[in-house]
């Protein structure tokens, strides 16, 4: 084979070749300039706190009394979980989050959107601007509201006492129901208003020629209305669900967590052995695990609105 007829090697791409893929990503640089700022904030504000909790996590790191934090592997993790205090406040933390949004709020919302659809103006007003109202509260203000409503001397044993039924002290003997109860009261409005713009995408239509089948209120309800809200459903049951287990506020200023335990939730629990005790490791391990509790939570409902509807 002569020496002409033999392929020529590969050449590295250059000029005018090269021009188009250095183009490219000159463009991309560009187009991400914009949002640099905001990757920089969330790496400094957002995940280098995360990291650094996380870090901590693994420490004995304390408050006071302390000159150096050693690192201890899982013993936080471990030590949590032989807490007969840590697994109380795991399973009051689930019965507040089941009782206030699952239950409450998230069926009490509804309730209130769907009579709003048939109420008429003064009515949706008056309800709307009330149930708002204790949304838009401080969550301190709130909770001294609720507070003097559960006391013994409060308004609820006020109201009881003059129907001539028996009185309690609620926040001695119902504690977690009266927290329950207060955090339903108090974030009822959000899930009215997700679910009030959900109702009013169906179309008229449907519920019509429902209604003229003969279909009865609860048909339409289940076989009509929950199928094409579902996706709001489940975005309203993930945000609730995630503020919920987040509640610190309502809980301290009403009952800080007693009488006892017996309404101490993770969040108060993390804030006791952390700030109360100084031990910012194993409150830093409890922290975590409340992520972790979120993020399962998240997780289901992810899935629940990848469903087709």
């Amino acid at each position: 084979m002569s020496a002409d007829t033999r392929a020529a090697p590969a050449r590295p791409l250059t000029g005018k070749a090269a021009t188009p893929r250095r183009g490219s990503a000159r463009r991309s640089l560009v187009r991400a300039l914009p949002v640099t700022p905001a990757v920089v904030l969330l790496v400094l504000f957002l995940a280098g706190p995360i990291g650094y909790c996380a870090y901590i996590a693994f420490t004995d790191l304390q408050l006071t009394g302390q000159a150096h934090a050693s690192f201890v592997g899982f013993d936080n993790f471990r030590a949590a979980f032989r807490d007969e205090a840590f697994l109380n406040a795991v399973w009051l933390t689930l019965v507040f989050t089941v009782l206030s949004s699952l239950v409450g709020q998230n069926t009490l919302g509804l309730a209130l959107a769907s009579l709003m659809q048939r109420a008429s103006k003064p009515i949706r007003t008056l309800v709307g601007g009330v149930v708002i109202t204790a949304w838009v509260l401080p969550e301190v203000v709130a909770g001294f509201l609720l507070y003097a409503f559960f006391r013994r001397e409060g308004t609820l044993n006020a109201i009881l006492d003059r129907l001539h039924l028996p009185t309690q002290n609620w926040l001695f003997t119902l504690p977690i129901l009266a927290v329950s109860f207060a955090n339903v009261w108090r974030g009822t409005a959000f899930s009215m208003l997700v679910y009030s713009a959900a109702l009013n995408e169906i179309p008229k239509e449907i519920t019509e020629a429902a209604e003229v089948d003969g279909a009865g209120g609860w048909r339409r309800m289940w076989h009509i209305t929950l199928p094409m809200i579902r996706r709001s459903i489940g975005t309203n049951l993930m945000l609730n669900t995630l503020q919920t287990l987040s509640v610190f506020g309502l809980i301290w200023v009403m009952t800080r967590g007693g009488p006892g335990n017996r309404s101490q939730t993770l969040p108060l629990f993390m804030y006791e052995q952390a700030f109360q005790k100084s031990m910012i490791g194993y409150g830093t391990a409890v922290a975590l695990l409340l992520l972790v509790v979120g993020s399962l939570f998240s997780l289901a409902y992810m899935r629940l609105l990848r469903t087709e509807v």
